[in-house]
């Protein structure tokens, strides 16, 4: 198998928010980098883990958000235990989850959202699995409970 780009291409993500200074606060302890950019109405921030090119763009509303929610992959387990103690340490609310069934794989994740309401995960696969979700769906990813509507597996 090829690879389809170079080991320094990364995503890019351009996010509308409505808070920049809770924005930034809230991302500084996402990815525990300052940004490498603050300007009015705008900050940048460059991860190399994961490689990541985020920029936070001030909106005066943000509506018609097509985002489903955002996500960290990460490679063992134990990471995301370790990010779900080091958010809940900064004072950010988690929500963890082991062995869900979503979008059709078995994952361990911890969930937290950002100042505007974006979820981000930080999960590990586990599993493939046939089935969309089990039936006690996630209530970020599946979008079952009072979490704000959403679904992952569109």
């Amino acid at each position: 198998m090829t690879r389809q780009f170079e080991e320094t291409s990364r995503i890019h993500l351009a996010l509308n928010i409505t808070h920049l200074k809770k924005s930034v606060e809230f991302y500084k302890a996402l990815f525990d980098i300052q940004p490498s950019k603050i300007k009015p109405g705008y900050a940048k921030f460059e991860a190399s883990s994961p490689p990541v090119n985020l920029t936070l763009n001030s909106a005066e509303e943000v509506t018609g958000n097509r985002i489903n929610h955002l996500g960290i992959e990460v490679k063992a387990g134990k990471d995301v235990h370790k990010q779900n103690l080091r958010l809940k340490n900064l004072g950010l609310d988690t929500f963890y989850e082991e062995s869900t069934l979503c979008c059709y794989a078995v994952q361990d994740k911890v969930w937290v959202k950002d100042p505007d309401g974006n979820a981000w995960e930080t999960f590990i696969v586990l599993n493939d699995s046939e089935e969309k979700y089990g039936k006690d769906r996630s209530p970020i990813c599946c979008g079952s409970s009072p979490q704000p509507e959403s679904s992952c597996c569109n």
